[in-house]
């Protein structure tokens, strides 16, 4: 633990040049212990040394007490409680020794005990420095206390500090954890002098806000302005690569890591491993995986989750299996993506064998995702009496993602009864998904009963308004193209519309109909037809057919979960196009290829 030197080498009260002798030894003794401080790696060997500082009469002096402080509450062995009791012996604590408490006290997630010692530091009169508050920023925006936050503001405003760099800095995350990120522009925008920090501050804000496009278009920027970003930076920008899936922007940020970086750290390397698997190139993923000199739980956790997404169950599997043979103990995420892997890939015994040897061996009570994920696993593989006794047995009440499970898998296995029963349950819980009442609908027609379709119809066309609209996304030219269903707002919307009607004529000719089923409203045929035609998904590919070079590979990215219709539209693209085309939805991975894809039709 690193002491602060000037605080260490002032001068003491008690050592008058009356007694140089003594004073020697007194300083000879306070070295040595200064010296032990930073020696100490456990509660254990400081309090020895603590004792033996109050054997030499130097515990109670408020130089020596600060850097007893400071030893005790920012070193990972240390105990808060500990270094308070040594702090109520001080008669005047320093602006140091509060400083120290504060920044401790965020360290060890306690951010309110962090605004008392403030409010103690007030009443003592002790005044604030730029020290002070970047500390106490923090820990606002870990509690997202947005008032707190702005009081805090308005007291480094008070004590002059508003246009000091560390507590600009602050401001801006904390403002963006707080969900202000307007704030943090124009706390951004106010700063005469800039650092890294301030930038990396301002991405990693609006990447925690889900404004994805603009962390790129903000990293352009600062390039342009001739910053070098650093790690923190660039970690923030591969998760806005990997939530947007710009494949191709990600590997232009893996080229500057390569470039400017001497050996990228473990957070680095597993988010990268994330930005590739999420992306859709799972084979550079892997690659840089089974290269890490070093991995950790989040690594190994990126890539079951990567590979649970595009249906490599068995690949998953033995990822796990490795990490159980490095005796890196999982936790409920890692859990997570390895139900889900045996999930998407149909590897039913081997799902429940997890599940068994998460309660039982690692001892890990189940959360209601790790359940969600059983009853999907069961539910896809047509197991719904087995899925629908779990849900009744759970210890934890169900949530909307359960039911919605077992809905599924009852429209893939035509099961009316239980379709209807998980419907009630969920429209308790969600009655405004959209996609729910479409499961249910399709469920009736399979069924015949027209007058429930219609019903189910009604309910969904009254909830359309309050469904996030669905969008697909694709990367050209390192720019990311949006596209909602009906868009015509595109620079290039009346050559996107030509080219799905030139895909139209052809994919007739391949025996494709379209199933109109899919579409919400309540219209004649042929207005089905048109606007199932210009779904999202197929505006982005037609866009992309435009602007790629043949033989390219296309890639999509949804926010819902693909509808059968774009399913098999996609297929025979793939074919008619020679493309290779890879789709994103909310649940997982689809190549398609030659008129196939990898899911199987198992999704």
């Amino acid at each position: 633990m690193m002491i602060r030197a000037s605080v260490l080498h002032q001068p003491h009260l008690y050592l008058t040049p009356e007694n140089p002798t003594q004073s020697s030894k007194l300083r000879v003794r306070e070295q040595e212990c200064s010296s032990l401080l930073q020696k100490c790696n456990s509660m254990d060997e400081f309090k020895q040394t603590h004792g033996r500082i109050l054997k030499f009469g130097l515990g109670f002096d408020a130089c020596t007490a600060s850097n007893l402080i400071a030893a005790c509450a920012l070193s990972i062995w240390g105990s808060m409680d500990y270094a308070s009791s040594i702090l109520h012996k001080i008669d005047d604590p320093t602006q140091f020794t509060f400083n120290t408490m504060i920044r401790g006290y965020v360290k060890d997630s306690e951010p309110e005990a962090a605004l008392f010692m403030y409010k103690a530091m007030q009443e003592r009169d002790v005044k604030p420095d730029n020290f002070t508050y970047p500390s106490l920023l923090k820990g606002c925006a870990h509690m997202s206390a947005l008032r707190e936050g702005m009081q805090i503001h308005g007291h480094a405003f008070k004590f002059g500090l508003e246009s000091d760099l560390y507590v600009q800095n602050s401001l801006i995350n904390m403002y963006g954890k707080c969900g202000e990120i307007k704030h943090s522009c124009r706390v951004f925008e106010q700063m005469v002098q800039r650092s890294v920090a301030s930038w990396s501050a301002l991405i990693a804000s609006h990447n925690s806000l889900g404004l994805w496009e603009e962390c790129l278009d903000l990293f352009g920027k600062m390039s342009s302005e001739g910053w070098r970003a650093d790690e923190s930076t660039l970690v923030s920008l591969l998760s806005s690569c990997t939530h947007l899936g710009a494949l191709d922007f990600g590997r232009c940020t893996h080229g500057y890591l390569i470039r400017n970086m001497r050996g990228p750290n473990v957070i680095v390397q597993t988010s990268l491993i994330d930005m590739y698997a999420k992306c859709g190139c799972l084979e550079k993923g892997l690659s840089i995986f089974e290269n890490m000199p070093k991995k950790n739980l989040l690594s190994y956790s990126a890539m079951i989750t990567g590979l649970a997404m595009h249906g490599e169950g068995r690949k998953a599997l033995r990822v796990f299996s490795d990490m159980l043979g490095k005796g890196l103990k999982p936790d409920d995420i890692v859990y997570v993506g390895v139900l889900s892997a045996c999930s998407h890939a149909g590897l039913v015994d081997e799902g429940l064998q997890c599940f068994n040897r998460m309660r039982f061996e690692h001892r890990m009570v189940p959360t209601v995702q790790h359940y969600g994920c059983l009853v999907d696993l069961m539910g896809r593989a047509g197991k719904l009496d087995e899925a629908y006794e779990l849900i009744r047995n759970m210890p934890t009440e169900p949530n909307e993602v359960v039911w919605r499970c077992l809905l599924g898998a009852c429209k893939v296995h035509h099961n009316l009864e239980l379709g209807e029963e998980a419907s009630r349950n969920l429209f308790q819980l969600d009655p405004n998904n959209v996609g729910d009442y479409m499961l249910l609908s399709n469920i009736y027609a399979k069924a015949l009963r027209w007058d429930d379709v219609a019903k189910a119809r009604i309910n969904m066309v009254q909830r359309v308004s309050s469904q996030m609209p669905g969008f697909s996304t694709v990367e050209v030219k390192r720019k990311v193209h949006k596209f909602v269903s009906q868009d015509k707002s595109h620079p290039h919307s009346n050559q996107v519309y030509e080219m799905l009607h030139q895909m139209g004529w052809q994919l007739r000719f391949e025996g494709y109909t379209p199933d109109t089923t899919q579409v919400l409203f309540n219209v004649d045929e042929e207005e089905k037809r048109r606007l199932l035609g210009s779904h999202s998904q197929k505006l982005a590919i037609a866009f992309a057919l435009i602007q790629t070079s043949q033989g390219l590979k296309i890639r999509i990215v949804k926010n819902l979960r693909m509808c059968n219709d774009c399913h098999t539209f996609t297929c025979l693209i793939s074919m008619i196009f020679k493309r290779t085309i890879t789709v994103r939805d909310r649940n997982r991975f689809h190549h398609f290829k030659e008129g196939r894809c990898s899911c199987g039709d198992y999704w």
